[in-house]
């Protein structure tokens, strides 16, 4: 029996379509964002496949010459957004910002190859070497201390967790810089479509601001990021996305008949540095300040990502099963038990079906079947309940954030709605 939710997530990614590339919310989010691409890629590959490599390659014919893919790319003018291309101020045509975003691309594009073979294979190879560059773009210039590092919350993906509060603390804020000012009087946008209390608060978006100013100072040239810029994180969520991306690119690699030596190496590299990552006081995988040194000590959504890079250790496995069983609703982006978590405000506390799904592919693949289907059966739950939303209170389901969000409706039709049993049909059985 047809699924009508099955339809209405095509509905969904075809609605955001801005020909070529796919935004992830109207109003809200109305430019390219990288991973959120990715995923509306891998969702249009389920029902057009053409499409589906439009997608992708789009997205990459902005990388930089360095070999960074930017997680925004402005396409079109939109004066109303904020903070725009003038406030990234990168040297790019069209403008993006200056910052990457979590690079899922490769184990989205061999699913998106896998879906079809005959038709991927000449998109596989053309993008080969794109992906190679911004691999090594990773290694070369955010993985300062063996982990991969951030130079904003934004890079991460997961941009207001509380992971971040101790690197956004140090982050000196000019009162004299006129985009805070904008911000300050109520230019957000997204405080117009949206209740406070699912956005990131005024404090920190000052620091966020910060960081760009920093960045357009010195027209984000990677080294200055790096040495000078006012926050540098080593993420557990990136790292570990990246350790999945060098295998499923090494496998495309394979594929093609290429030399994937080079990329045997980095990957090697990337996971000796994993052990920086372990909090041995806390029992997971934890940010830490490359400035100060000091671990942020605190559980999220990002530490349970190692399982998407097949890296597990029984004391996370532990804090994995008591963080989820204290909500109703999929893998919360903070710990439950933690002081500082929020159930509904960005990042701090809700549920994303994104990650959710990330944090599948590597249950599933560690043979981890039954923890599998609930996560999955969790997510799904949530779609049924409330539509295709960018996150979801854990608690109660209750939706947050943009509506009609394209990665919830790709994730529908890619994994947590497949086979999915109308609600309709089980009430008649």
């Amino acid at each position: 029996m047809q699924n009508p939710l099955d339809q209405a997530a095509r509905d969904v990614l075809l609605g955001n379509d801005r020909g070529g590339y796919t935004i992830p919310t109207a109003r809200l989010y109305p430019f390219q964002w990288n991973w959120d691409s990715m995923f509306s890629a891998w969702g249009y590959s389920t029902f057009d496949i053409v499409r589906a490599w439009q997608e992708v390659e789009l997205l990459f014919a902005n990388q930089w010459v360095t070999g960074m893919v930017p997680h925004m790319v402005f396409h079109e003018v939109d004066p109303d957004y904020f903070p725009g291309p003038e406030v990234w101020g990168a040297d790019q045509s069209p403008p993006t910002s200056g910052i990457s975003q979590p690079p899922v691309a490769a184990t989205l594009i061999r699913k998106i190859y896998e879906a079809d073979p005959d038709t991927g294979l000449l998109h596989v190879k053309a993008l080969y070497p794109k992906l190679v560059a911004w691999h090594d773009w990773w290694i070369r210039e955010r993985c300062k201390d063996g982990p991969v590092a951030i130079v904003h919350p934004w890079e991460s993906g997961r941009d207001n967790c509380p992971d971040w509060d101790i690197g956004m603390a140090n982050v000196p804020v000019d009162d004299s810089d006129p985009y805070i000012h904008i911000s300050r009087e109520n230019k957000r946008r997204d405080l117009d479509l949206l209740n406070a209390d699912q956005r990131p608060v005024a404090t920190d978006y000052d620091r966020y601001l910060a960081i760009l100013a920093f960045g357009r100072s010195v027209n984000w040239d990677d080294r200055e990021m790096i040495e000078n810029g006012p926050f540098l994180m080593a993420d557990p969520g990136i790292t570990f996305v990246l350790l999945r991306a060098f295998a499923d690119l090494i496998e495309l690699g394979r594929v093609l008949g290429e030399d994937t030596s080079g990329l045997v190496a980095q990957e090697a590299k990337l996971r000796d540095g994993l052990d920086k990552l372990w909090n041995p006081e806390t029992g997971w995988f934890d940010a830490y300040d490359l400035r100060t040194g000091a671990f942020a000590g605190v559980l999220g959504s990002g530490a349970f990502l190692s399982y998407l890079a097949g890296v597990s250790r029984p004391a996370l496995d532990a804090h994995f099963a008591r963080s989820w069983d204290k909500v109703s609703y999929g893998i919360p982006s903070a710990d439950p038990e933690s002081e500082r978590f929020e159930r509904r405000r960005y990042w701090r506390g809700p549920t994303w079906p994104v990650v959710n799904s990330l944090i599948a592919m590597g249950l599933r693949d560690m043979g981890r079947k039954e923890a599998e289907a609930r996560l999955r059966d969790e997510t799904a739950r949530l779609i049924e309940m409330g539509g295709f939303w960018e996150y979801y209170d854990p608690m109660d389901g209750t939706p947050c954030g943009g509506p009609s969000f394209g990665w919830t409706a790709a994730v529908w039709l890619t994994w947590c709605g497949v086979g999915r049993t109308p609600l309709t049909a089980e009430k008649e059985t």
